[in-house]
């Protein structure tokens, strides 16, 4: 499979940046609030679709990218041990990692202990949405 992408990859124009990351919630109302209200993302437009029994919330981040929220009625769980090929997790980049610690764990979300990247020396720390969907804070 690499050899053949190999031999079929040209030049690609460059990307500008994520638009979007989709998350997909078990119960819209939950994540709706964690999203919005816990890690403070203003809400662009918000739309339920009939055809599909399911909303959509399109949240705002300062750099312009945005984090789509659906429910899906009768979604599979997803399965994150062992972790299973595909997005891994969703990381934010915060100023102030440790005013971020102490508000999620007042807010009753377990978060990891902090830790230090090898490779780069900032500190980051995971925490889960209401689905068990590792989010990470990286401070910059």
């Amino acid at each position: 499979m690499e050899d053949t992408l190999q031999a079929t990859v040209t030049t690609a124009p460059m990307l500008a940046r994520i638009h979007h990351a989709a998350i997909i919630c078990s119960n819209y109302g939950v994540s709706r609030q964690f999203y919005t209200e816990l890690l403070g993302l203003p809400v662009l437009a918000e739309n339920y679709r009939a055809a599909r029994d399911s909303w959509k919330l399109d949240l705002q981040l300062p750099d312009g990218s945005q984090v789509e929220l659906f429910s899906m009625p009768g979604a599979p769980h997803r399965p994150s041990y062992p972790e299973a090929c595909g997005l891994r997790h969703l990381a934010f980049a915060v100023a102030e990692l440790q005013a971020w610690v102490e508000h999620l764990q007042r807010s009753g979300v377990a978060v990891e202990p902090v830790r230090l990247d090898e490779f780069t020396g900032k500190r980051f720390v995971f925490f889960q949405d209401p689905d068990q969907l590792p989010l990470e804070l990286v401070e910059q």
